[in-house]
């Protein structure tokens, strides 16, 4: 079966984080690998909760943990943005799952989220994230084109 946007295999799970530097030496040190390089990564076309927001960006990091699964840190550059509100909200930790909507269109992935009571939370090129909070309890990464 493949759920509800065509796709149930999650590739990658992420963290919000308020030091990439120091987050990704840790996690480098306990998985007994060489820290990723990172990098700040600003979408001129990213939106969130609606209203177009271009300068919310966030430093990445991933680190390759499976097949076909990553981890990913991501540090907020203080701009609105889901990322910054769950780290200035929480705190550092867990932040969302992904999955590839896998044979649709980014925005078949959405209506379909959406018709299943998610709601759009951000949007940029390539990738959108739900709130599926009340019934998953986190939030869900798409991509797609």
């Amino acid at each position: 079966m493949a759920g509800i946007i065509g796709n149930n295999v999650v590739c990658q799970v992420a963290f919000v984080v308020k030091d990439i530097e120091v987050t990704k030496k840790k996690f480098a040190e306990f998985l007994g690998v060489e820290p990723p390089d990172h990098f700040l990564a600003i979408s001129p076309d990213t939106m969130v909760e609606g209203e177009p927001s271009p300068e919310a960006g966030a430093w990445l990091a991933f680190f390759e943990v499976g097949p076909g699964l990553s981890l990913e840190l991501i540090q907020p550059n203080g701009v609105k943005s889901t990322w910054q509100d769950v780290l200035d909200q929480k705190g550092e930790g867990f932040h969302h799952i992904a999955l590839d909507v896998k044979g649709k269109t980014l925005n078949e992935g959405i209506i379909d989220c959406e018709n299943w009571g998610m709601k759009l939370v951000q949007r940029g090129k390539g990738y959108a994230y739900v709130d599926a909070t009340e019934d998953l309890k986190c939030i869900l990464e798409i991509f797609g084109k």
